[in-house]
């Protein structure tokens, strides 16, 4: 099926025959979207979107611009992807805070038997391949989630979390470079040179 192109600048979405999108979904100029990956209702993909193979997007899901989805991702709904936010292969995006496929009454659950709960993933941020994000949280700006982590509370701006669950082990700059520290709770990115303060425990662009 035929998503509904936006309108603007750049050039037609690309999408594979074999891609399940929705026609409801909107497919921003310049996004691609690859084999077997699905896009449901009224998702929308900015401009300049990577949907990798057998990649899902839940109903309503929103993705900025520039956002890379890799290989059988899983982003289910009702999660904000911000600009330029990178999600690795197989990683998932939760959306229930007590999973049951059956009510204490022994009858399936339905849309209406349980609250949606989303992740947020800030601009620049991110998400490691099987890297689990348990809903709900906010991953902040420029963020690293190592691969195989497993996050289930907020992680700040720049912050490096790895782990079961998931803990800051450093900071990094918007290269992704590892931070450096260089004293009274100043940080250097060694691939650019910015320079990074560090706060009570927020770290800030200098």
């Amino acid at each position: 099926m035929e998503a509904s192109p936006a309108q603007g600048p750049g050039h037609p979405p690309r999408i594979a025959a074999t891609a399940d999108v929705d026609p409801s979904a909107i497919i921003e100029p310049d996004t691609v979207i690859w084999h077997l990956a699905q896009v449901r209702e009224y998702a929308r993909l900015g401009p300049g979107c990577i949907l990798g193979r057998g990649a899902y997007v839940g109903p309503g899901v929103i993705l900025g611009k520039n956002c890379k989805v890799q290989n059988y991702a899983l982003v289910y709904e009702p999660a904000l992807i911000e600009d330029g936010v990178f999600i690795g292969p197989a990683a998932v995006f939760t959306n229930d805070l007590f999973p049951r496929a059956v009510n204490v009454d022994g009858t399936q659950k339905a849309a209406v038997d349980w609250e949606m709960v989303g992740v947020t993933v800030r601009t620049g941020a991110s998400i490691g391949a099987r890297a689990v994000c348990v809903a709900p949280l906010t991953i902040g700006r420029w963020a690293m989630v190592a691969a195989g982590a497993v996050v289930t509370r907020d992680v700040p701006d720049y912050a490096l979390v790895a782990g079961v669950p998931a803990r800051r082990i450093g900071w990094v700059g918007r290269s992704g470079a590892r931070l450096q520290d260089a004293g009274d709770g100043t940080y250097v990115c060694p691939a650019t040179g910015e320079r990074y303060v560090e706060n009570n425990g927020v770290l800030s662009h200098t």
